[in-house]
């Protein structure tokens, strides 16, 4: 598979962790986040893996900055990106089942880097479950389009 990743100067060492830990499993990763960690924005990332995975070019995306939130945002106004903030398990297989997220978020000061793991493997094992799901996302496109 392959997976873009991205980050902001608060998730340097945890995404550098989280590629290592991709790779490990054999994913190709495409790394867009920054590798300083003086201060950049945030947006810059967010869009840049959300236009490689709408555009095809990856089969997903990860996204990391303090809490995940903002770089998530950022993504979700490419057009074809859903984009999810996941700081559990739970959450992160979820939004694969129900929401067919194509990238995942989460914050470096929010989760530690092995839990970051488990949602990223949660994430990568889930199935989108289609059916009712796929109607409302078909909504989603909808409003997208509108």
């Amino acid at each position: 598979m392959k997976i873009a990743i991205g980050n902001d100067h608060a998730a340097v060492e945890m995404k550098k962790e989280i590629m290592t830990y991709l790779e490990s499993l054999g994913h190709e990763v495409v790394n867009f986040g920054t590798d300083s960690t003086d201060s950049c924005n945030y947006p810059e990332y967010g869009e840049k893996v959300g236009r490689y995975v709408a555009d095809g070019q990856a089969d997903c995306g990860v996204l990391i900055c303090g809490t995940g939130v903002g770089i998530s945002i950022a993504a979700n106004k490419v057009k074809g990106v859903r984009a999810a903030v996941c700081s559990d398990v739970t959450t992160a297989h979820l939004v694969k089942e129900h929401n067919n997220a194509n990238i995942i978020a989460f914050g470096a000061r929010i989760v530690g880097v092995e839990t970051a793991k488990d949602i990223v493997s949660a994430y990568l094992n889930a199935e989108f479950m289609g059916g009712r799901h796929q109607d409302r996302i078909d909504m989603i496109h909808e409003i997208e389009n509108r």
